[in-house]
Formats: C-alpha cells, sequence, structure tokens
C-alpha cells in the first residue's frame, strides 16, 4: 500500500481517485515524496505525426523563407535569430529568455529541428535548457544543435535539471568549411579563432592578459575550500603578480587561522564536505573539453544560402505550346523533357520561370579584438563581398552578433565596407533597446491604475529603433557606406519569395490603447473609484517606511509565460543592500525591464546574496546572467569586485563549477554555502563564517530549514537588523518545519502553485493550494502573507475562496510593495476580479467542467459497487 489515500476533494465532497493511478506511480529517493510520472503515450503519437509530415515536406523546396529577429540582444534580453519557412524553422543563438519570447510570440517550436550556436557562452546557450524543455513537451522528436564543442557535455551536466527523456538532441560539432545541408538551406561553417600570438601564450581572465604559469597557480588556490563551508577564490587587485604575491607574503598567518578554525569547526562537530570533490569525476569525464571550449575559444560563424527553387510553370507557355493538361505538365514542372504526340520535344525551360537562386546570408560573431584578424582576413569570406565572381554570389544580408566596441573598431568597419552597398546588415547586440515583450507592459498600465506605486510604470526603452538607410560618412578615415538595420523584435526580413526588410510586425507598445480597453469593461471605473476611497479613508500620519521592500520578479511556475516570469524575489532590505530570493530564467531581463538599463546597474552591484531553495530548473537558471550582469554592473560603476554570496543546496555547486572551468569563469564572482548548513535545528556553519555572512547582508540571523517537495529543497527566514523577519517558503506541500522555522514572521512568502479544488494534482506535485498557503501562515501567526509561484494556468489571478482574508495578499511580475503598504494589498482583489473578469470566469467554467466529469466517474464507480453486491 502506498503512504497517502489519493482522494480528490471539491467543495466538501471527497472522491477517490481511479486504481490506474496507483499502478502508474512511483516514489523517488526520498521515500516522503510522491511522484506522478508523465504518461509519454501521446507524446510518441505526436512524434510519430511530425516524423511523416516531414518526410512528405522534405521532397520540395519551400516557396516562402523569412528570417525573423527574436531576441534583438538589447541589455537584459536574449540575442537569437530565427528562420522559418512553411515546412521547419530554424535558430541561430538561442540566450537566455527565449522561450519566454517564443511563447509570447506564438512561434512554433514544434517545427523547430535546427540550433545553430555562433559560441558556447551564456549569451548564446542561457537558453537552450528552457526551449528544449518545452520542445520536449510539445512532441518534437528531436533537435540537432550546430557549433563549437561543449553543447552536448553542457547538457550532460545539467541532466539533474533538465530532464530529456522524450527529446532527442544530436550535436554537430563541425570544423571549418564542413557544411550542413536540407531541402531549405545550405550552410557552411567558417571558424574564426584568436590571433594565434594571444592564444598560444596567454589566457584572458577578467580581461587581463594572464601567463599560463599564473593559471595554474591562481586555480590551485580557486580549490581550497574554506573549512568545507564556503567556497573562496581568493580576492585579487588589478595587478595578478601583486595579488599572487600578497598570498605568499601571508600564507603562514592564513594557515593558522585555518587550523584554528578547523580545531573550532571538530570541536562543535561540524560536518564538512568538500564541494570540488563532485567535480573530480566530471574532470576525468570531460578531460579534454577545456582545450576545445574556453582555452581555444573558437567561434563559428555561417555562410547560408536557400537551396535552388524550380522557376514556377507557366500554364499560358504549355497552352501555346500544345502541351495538353495531364501527366506532362507534372514532368515539366518536375524539371523533365516531355515528347508530344506529333513528336516535339519539350524542355523545362520553355515553359518554367527562371530558377531562384536563392539568396546567401552570413551570420557573424566576432567576439573581441582577439578574431578581427582572423575575420577580416578569412579568404572564403571574401567570396561573398565586392570580389565575388559574379552578383549571385554576393551576400544579400550579414547578421551581426558582434559587441558594439568591436564593430566600431577600424579593422571591422573596413571589411564591412567590402561588402556591397546593396547588402544589409543586421545588429543584433547591446545597442538594441527593444525587449521583445509587449504582454509585459500592457499588464502593468492595467495593474498601475489599481496603485501607481505597487505597480510603477516599467524602466525598459520599449521598441525604439534606429535604422540608418544607406549612411555615408568618414569615421577614422574609413568611408562606411551600406545599410545598417538595428533590430526590434519580429524585425523581419524576406528571403524568399520576395526579398526586402519588413517592420510591419515591429511589437509597438501602445498605453493609451492599454487603459482605454481596461476602462472599458463593465464594472472597472466604479470599483476603481471603490478603492481610492477605501484607500484615503486608510491613511494616517504614519510615513510608510522607505525599507525593507519586495520586488517580484517572477510569480510563476515551471515555464515562464506573457505574464509571469519563473521564480524571482527581490528583498530590498536598506538601501544598498538586496538580496536575491530564488532567480529563474529571465531574471537578470526582469530587474532590467523594471528599472531601465542605467539604474538597473546600481541594483545589481548592490546585490550581495542569491538564495536558492532547490534546484528545480525554473529557480535557478537565471543565476549565470545575473553573476555576469552584476559583474559588468560593477565594472561600468568603477567599483570594487566583491564576490555576493550564493545560498544553494550544494547539489547545485557542480553545474556551476562545470560551467566555470569548461565555458566562462563565474566561480570568481561568488561564494558558495550550503542552504544545510544553515538549518534552524543543528546550524554547521562555523562561527567567523557565520558573522561574516550576517554582518555581509545586514541580517540579525538567517535559518532554512528542510521542506516538502524534492530532495534537498528549503525554505528559509531572513531576520534583518532592525527585527523584521521575513520567511520565504520555496516550493512546497504544506510543511511543519516551515511553520516552525516561520513563527511570528512579519511577512511570509509563500508558493500556491495550485487552487483549491486541484488538492489532489498539489499534492501529486508537492506544491501547496491557495487555501494550504494560507493555512501555513496563519499557523506561524505570520502578520502579513504574499501567495506566489502561480500554475501558468492562472496567468492573470489565482480563483479566490473565503480563505483570503485582510492580511493575504497576491504578487504579481514587477509589483514592488513596501512593508507598511501590504495592509492595501487585500483590497485589491475585487477590483482585479473585475479587471481580469474574462480570465476568472473561464477559470471557473474549467473548475465546472472539472467537476462534472468527476461526478461522472463517482457515479461510475457507485453503478460498479452496486452490481457487485447484487452479484
Amino acid at each position: 500500500m502506498f503512504p497517502y489515500c489519493l482522494t480528490l476533494t471539491y467543495r466538501n465532497v471527497t472522491l477517490p481517485l481511479l486504481r490506474n493511478i496507483y499502478k502508474t506511480s512511483s516514489f523517488d529517493n526520498n521515500k516522503s515524496n510522491f511522484i506522478m510520472p508523465k504518461n509519454p503515450k501521446h507524446l510518441k503519437e505526436i512524434q510519430k505525426q511530425r516524423l511523416k509530415s516531414k518526410e512528405k515536406s522534405t521532397k520540395y523546396v519551400p516557396g516562402k523563407v523569412t528570417l525573423q529577429v527574436l531576441g534583438t540582444g538589447a541589455k537584459g534580453a536574449p540575442r537569437s535569430l530565427y528562420i522559418f519557412s512553411d515546412q521547419t524553422r530554424y535558430l541561430f543563438n538561442c540566450g537566455e529568455g527565449t522561450q519566454r519570447l517564443a511563447h509570447e510570440l506564438k512561434l512554433k517550436l514544434s517545427k523547430l529541428e535546427h540550433i545553430f550556436v555562433t559560441r558556447p557562452v551564456w549569451k548564446n546557450i542561457g537558453g537552450l535548457p528552457g526551449i528544449t524543455l518545452t520542445m520536449q513537451d510539445v512532441g518534437v522528436p528531436n533537435v540537432s544543435i550546430h557549433g563549437p564543442p561543449g553543447m552536448l557535455e553542457m547538457f550532460d551536466a545539467a541532466k539533474k535539471f533538465v530532464v530529456l527523456k522524450n527529446l532527442k538532441i544530436s550535436v554537430n560539432e563541425s570544423k571549418s568549411m564542413d557544411t550542413f545541408e536540407d531541402n531549405v538551406l545550405k550552410i557552411k561553417y567558417l571558424e574564426v579563432h584568436r590571433d594565434p600570438e594571444v592564444s598560444t601564450n596567454v589566457n584572458i581572465r577578467n580581461g587581463q592578459i594572464i601567463e599560463d604559469k599564473e593559471i595554474s597557480a591562481i586555480d590551485e588556490s580557486f580549490n581550497e575550500i574554506d573549512d568545507g563551508s564556503i567556497c573562496r577564490r581568493e580576492r585579487r587587485s588589478r595587478s595578478i603578480s601583486t595579488s599572487l604575491e600578497d598570498e605568499n607574503s601571508n600564507s603562514s598567518s592564513g594557515k593558522s587561522k585555518r587550523r584554528r578554525r578547523r580545531r573550532r569547526s571538530r570541536k562543535n562537530k561540524s560536518r564538512s564536505f568538500s564541494l570540488d570533490s563532485s567535480m573530480s569525476s566530471t574532470s576525468d569525464k570531460y578531460k579534454n573539453l577545456g582545450d576545445e571550449t574556453r582555452e581555444k575559444g573558437s567561434v563559428m560563424c555561417y555562410i547560408c544560402r536557400l537551396q535552388e527553387k524550380p522557376g514556377a510553370l507557366s500554364l499560358e507557355k504549355c497552352v501555346q505550346l500544345g502541351v495538353p493538361p495531364g501527366p506532362l505538365l507534372g514532368k515539366l514542372k518536375a524539371g523533365e523533357e516531355v515528347v508530344l504526340e506529333n513528336g516535339r520535344v519539350i524542355k523545362p525551360e520553355e515553359v518554367c520561370e527562371p530558377n531562384d537562386l536563392g539568396p546567401i546570408f552570413i551570420v557573424v560573431d566576432c567576439p573581441s579584438k582577439e578574431y578581427i584578424t582572423s575575420l577580416v582576413n578569412n579568404e572564403e569570406m571574401k567570396n561573398y563581398q565586392k570580389f565575388a565572381k559574379n552578383d549571385d554570389e554576393v551576400a544579400f544580408l550579414v547578421v551581426h552578433f558582434t559587441p558594439k566596441e568591436i564593430m566600431e573598431d577600424p579593422r571591422y568597419e573596413a571589411w564591412m565596407n567590402m561588402f556591397l552597398p546593396s547588402t544589409k546588415h543586421l545588429i543584433i547586440n547591446e545597442t538594441n533597446t527593444c525587449m521583445g515583450s509587449a504582454s509585459v507592459h500592457r499588464i502593468q498600465h492595467k495593474l498601475n491604475m489599481v496603485h501607481k506605486d505597487i505597480f510603477p510604470l516599467l524602466g525598459d526603452d520599449g521598441t525604439e529603433s534606429d535604422e540608418l538607410e544607406m549612411e555615408s560618412n568618414v569615421k577614422n578615415g574609413v568611408n562606411k557606406i551600406y545599410n545598417r538595420i538595428q533590430a526590434n523584435t519580429l524585425t523581419a526580413i524576406h528571403l524568399r519569395p520576395r526579398r526586402g526588410l519588413d517592420k510591419s510586425e515591429e511589437l509597438k507598445l501602445k498605453p493609451k490603447e492599454y487603459r482605454e480597453e481596461t476602462l472599458a469593461l463593465d464594472g472597472v471605473p466604479a470599483a476603481l473609484q471603490d478603492l481610492n476611497v477605501r484607500i484615503q479613508s486608510c491613511r494616517d500620519d504614519i510615513v510608510p517606511k522607505e525599507y525593507p521592500r519586495v520586488l517580484f520578479l517572477g510569480t510563476g511556475s515551471c515555464i515562464p509565460n506573457k505574464t509571469r516570469n519563473t521564480s524571482g524575489i527581490l528583498l530590498e532590505s536598506g538601501k544598498d543592500q538586496n538580496i536575491l530570493m530564488d532567480c529563474g530564467e529571465g531574471t537578470y531581463g526582469q530587474l532590467v525591464r523594471f528599472y531601465g538599463r542605467s539604474k538597473c546597474d546600481e541594483v545589481l552591484a548592490n546585490i550581495d546574496a542569491i538564495y536558492v531553495s532547490h534546484i528545480h530548473a525554473d529557480h535557478h537558471i537565471g543565476i549565470i546572467g545575473v553573476l555576469q550582469g552584476r559583474k559588468a554592473a560593477l565594472r561600468n560603476l568603477n567599483r570594487e569586485h566583491k564576490p555576493l554570496k550564493l545560498l544553494a543546496p550544494v547539489q547545485l555547486y557542480p553545474w556551476l563549477s562545470f560551467y566555470d572551468r569548461y565555458f566562462e569563469e563565474i566561480k570568481t564572482e561568488f561564494e558558495f554555502i550550503s542552504n544545510s548548513q544553515l538549518l534552524q535545528t543543528g546550524y554547521e556553519l562555523n562561527r567567523d563564517t557565520y558573522d561574516e555572512l550576517i554582518e555581509t547582508l545586514n541580517l540579525e540571523n538567517i535559518k532554512t530549514c528542510m521542506v516538502k517537495h524534492c530532495p534537498n529543497a528549503f525554505g528559509v527566514a531572513f531576520t534583518l537588523a532592525d527585527g523584521f523577519k521575513l520567511t520565504y517558503s520555496g516550493d512546497t506541500m504544506p510543511c511543519e518545519e516551515l511553520v516552525l522555522l516561520g513563527l511570528g514572521s512579519d511577512l511570509l512568502i509563500h508558493e500556491a502553485t495550485m487552487e483549491d479544488d486541484l488538492e489532489h494534482e498539489a499534492k501529486i506535485k508537492q506544491h501547496s493550494t491557495t487555501t494550504q498557503a494560507i493555512m501555513v501562515g496563519k499557523r506561524m501567526e505570520a502578520k502579513n502573507i504574499l501567495l506566489t509561484h502561480f500554475s501558468q494556468r492562472y496567468a492573470k489571478l489565482p480563483i479566490f475562496n473565503e480563505n483570503f482574508a485582510e492580511n493575504v495578499g497576491i504578487a504579481f511580475d514587477n509589483m514592488q510593495v513596501k512593508m507598511d503598504d501590504l495592509r492595501l494589498l487585500p483590497y485589491f482583489n475585487p477590483v482585479l476580479k473585475t479587471m481580469f473578469l474574462e480570465h476568472y470566469d473561464e477559470m471557473e467554467l474549467k473548475a465546472v467542467k472539472r467537476q462534472l466529469r468527476l461526478d461522472k466517474m463517482n457515479e461510475m464507480l457507485n453503478d460498479k459497487r452496486k452490481i457487485r453486491k447484487i452479484q
């Protein structure tokens, strides 16, 4: 028997589940966690259908091919280029946040078959985990990833939180001048290298040239563990050699301090573990990977040409030449000669339009000055510039993933000038401003009408574009004559049947329209007026404290949608003190979107800690993006480099260490502390490290507890220096340990993934319903409760019930609330329900239909029982 009696509860009626649920159930390693596996049968059927459809479509060259910008590369936005035909889809680079844009823009990921990566860095591959999981869910049988080495190993390293059982990933690690070809495209790979004089003798780290022997010395010091509790990389001054000398001079005192700490740790019976020990087997497994990825630093450019398309058959010419209707027309269309009854031979070129040879477009990524020489001197690339043998070989379009500072280099500008004036240049980099989403602005303008401070208008620059048509000027002695297009999301360039730029589908923000359509809804103006009266009546002379305050960056579960991103909460404990609680995909982009490009740097620089509740991807996959964004912010503000504290399950560390070792340096950006060493029942963190942590974060204390979700899932309680206590549940079922941890909290932020009628599903997936979350708050005597982590079925609102009391609020993305304003949140519920009434009615209708199905199921079970009794 199973330890749980599964039942369905709907409006005080309890119904048993069908017996086959038990047959298909299983347990994970944590025997208290009950898991319902997904039934893959429907996925297999969908995959078969897709393969059959693919077999039919590959027999002809498509008549429509369009190149479209998905992610513009703007600060906080992914960079990704989407190619689609009426048969298949291709993606060039897949930055973090790509899957959210694809979902909002309704791009057909079910037809995506090939992803081309220019180089394996987070800006290009950060979206691969999320987008492959989504592709698996929609029944894509396989996807091919093309580019430099490392992609397959990345998925292998991430397999604990990116589980791809029904999607086959094949990696094509081709070398320069290799080719890919299908019925749509012919693609030639062109590898670009660092300048040999730089890449063979030195390495680049933190923007500095470091000798190989120094690299080894530094790497050894980085692997040291301080009492098994925190992974430190020594703080380095701007001069690496000076830093190494300081380490040597202080080595004796450092060793004695470490000995004292170890003795104190043994005395306190602290458990010691080595974070880097988990990488020993990984190092052997990927023994040569670093040579091919981070050290070699190869970049892949792509020369792409559409397949030649036979000219259309002219029926008028066929009639003139006496070709009768029937199979002969089909043969001519297929390019075959035919013989008429009178013996006349008709050739295809006599009755068909000229063949369409297909335009050429080139995808280029030149990440730093070390690569410019290799790019501009490449002989193959010259074949598509003004040196081309004929007009058909000249590139129609060049797509630049190259950074702004490199594009401004005179050598790069001169190389661009070698293309003909007719060649268009599409720019996908940080000079763009479009972040790609109109939906987040749409809902924020609506919510801003509810409360201007709690739902402030967003700070990003929207969809401004700066297209330079046929600009001609002289700069640094280089004459620039070219079509330059700054990308917005959905900027399109048609490749077939007609060629040209199309900006008609680009995202445009329409604030006036968003407000007018809201006020036009029945009951909204009156509800807003009532809310304003109520807010005015509860005002007092107390001046609200500016801090602490909480900004919700992501309030959805599992995958992002148009209005709710994956988990992320910014706790601003003071003017210059920020703690990030969970960090789902796109968290960095959410920060940029909320604060704007310039102010965001200040916020990022002030992040002193990231707390991760568990290792499900929707709670941590955004860490690398935030770390890199914070590093750039410190540099932009000319601030001293200072690693943040990363508080997380220790199982997360191997993934970050793998990425650091083989792709990009990130371990200098954080100091790792395991959540298990902060447990309220038996602290295992040594006193010196704990005191430093508390001082750095300006806290009175911090404690964690194990919660009921997946192995190594944690809840946390932060008590600020002024005594304010905030408890965050992470993902969990109702949990007694969390109640004890959060006793007397000023604010409980608790997940509420499911509505009450889905309590059985919440139990199976280890989540809480809205009422369960509220009851946890009542039991811990929390003064205020904020619900978050809603299933994506509740894209705008959860379903309300009688337990939504005066101290319960609903979290939205881009909601920033001060503690003195928490009392206002329950007043918002009536106007929110009116504002999103259509969505709310749809959810209630689904609940009614679900109940009818359950009633029918229950009736059938009762009939079977009666029959058995009679027999």
